[in-house]
Order: C-alpha cells, then structure tokens, then sequence
C-alpha cells in the first residue's frame, strides 16, 4: 500500500498537512473560549401550572457579568442556572429578549468571569471557517466547526 504526501505548491517541501493545521486552530479556539461559555438551566411554568426545566448554551460577553444566549433557551422564564467549566455554578437572571433575532441578555454576578473575545461581523465572509462551542442537550463543553453558507438571511417566525 502506498503512502499518500502531500507536497508544497512549490515542490521544494512538504507542506504541513492542512487537518493537522485545521485541527490545531478547532483545539486552541475551543481551549481559549472554554471558561466564557456557560451550560444554562431555566425552568418555566407550562400548561397547568407544570414545571418546565430546558437550557442550552450562553457565553460570557464582559466579564461584569453578562452574557449572550438564544431567546428560545429562556423563553417564559426570568431566571436560571449558568454552570462553568471550572465548576462554578451562578444564578443568572434574563435582562432583555428578542424573539425575532433570537437573542437575549443575562446578567449574573460578576465572579471573576472570561469574556469571549468576539470576531467582527462585518468582516464574516461566505466560504469561511468558524468554530461553534456550547452545550447542546446538556452535553458540556462541545465543540464543532463549519463553513460560513451565507449572509444576511432572516428566518420567518410564526408570530
């Protein structure tokens, strides 16, 4: 069986293997960002009067104490739980929403929190490389990584 190198445009050397590349930038992003992203859990009255328990994901926006989530994550509910990678849990309440961006504030007590360092959006491009770290379904600390497919799209919503 033979091996497969990969080889510079140039031809002079070989050329560092671009998911070995690709991989280092995915593990050093998701090390970096680790301490600012927060697993939420909000409950929420139902129907009758039932208890609805849900979460998802926040991330730390100033290190005073807000944070970023979606607005599906605290619908119907002012206050929750945002859990750290270093084990500190924190009483978060919701500050603002918007249904239509999907987007809302929290706020919990500034503890010695990591803000994210945020990318500009003015600067996104289709076809470029992003990572994405959260806590979809409870499940802390995942990571995962894509393509930019498109800008400027907006969503119908049903209200």
């Amino acid at each position: 069986m033979a091996a497969l190198r990969l080889i510079s445009l140039d031809d002079r050397a070989p050329a560092e293997a671009p998911l070995d590349a690709y991989s280092r930038v995915v593990t050093e992003v998701a090390r970096r960002l680790a301490p600012s992203v927060a697993n939420l859990r909000v409950s929420r009255r139902g129907a009758r009067g039932r208890r609805m328990d849900g979460g998802g994901s926040g991330v730390v926006i100033t290190p005073d104490g807000f944070l970023l989530t979606s607005a599906h994550v605290v619908a119907g509910a002012d206050r929750g739980v945002a859990s750290f990678v270093d084990g500190r849990e924190l009483t978060v309440e919701v500050v603002g929403a918007d249904p239509l961006s999907d987007l809302a504030v929290l706020r919990t007590e500034p503890s010695g929190l990591v803000a994210a360092e945020l990318g500009d959006a003015e600067r996104l491009q289709v076809g470029q490389l992003v990572v994405a770290i959260g806590n979809p379904n409870g499940f802390a600390g995942s990571v995962t990584a894509g393509v930019v497919s498109a800008l400027g799209r907006s969503l119908p919503t049903r209200s």
